[in-house]
């Protein structure tokens, strides 16, 4: 049998932290029904952040849901900046411990943009 690989634990304080992230959401809905457009880059989000962020609870901005559907349930923006932060999660019965707010940062032109780190 292969060696189990061991993982750090993380604490709570500690991985608190925001970073931009440019999402290329037409790859999400390519091939996809109009119908479901929308719907899927909202999934897609989603999963990108639990990817990124590490933590099952992801929560978006209404602004974020608001430009998703600006141009209605099938023309779905081609890219889109995001700001993902991992925030503490205070309610007392909680399943965990850290959640991940997702919202929207404008911009004209995604050339050269990088995943950056932002102080709060």
């Amino acid at each position: 049998m292969p060696k189990q690989k061991k993982t750090a634990a993380r604490s709570a304080i500690s991985d608190v932290v925001t970073r931009d992230y440019t999402i290329h959401l037409h790859k999400a809905v390519h091939g996809r029904s109009f119908k479901q457009r929308a719907p899927q880059a909202v999934k897609a989000i989603k999963t990108f952040a639990f990817k990124h962020m590490g933590t099952k609870d992801v929560r978006l901005d209404p602004l974020l849901n608001k430009e998703i559907w600006k141009q209605g349930i099938r023309s779905v923006p081609h890219r889109m900046r995001l700001r993902l932060s991992r925030r503490r999660n205070d309610e007392e019965d909680a399943k965990e411990k850290l959640y991940t707010h997702v919202t929207y940062v404008p911009t004209l032109v995604f050339k050269g943009l990088e995943t950056k780190e932002v102080d709060q």
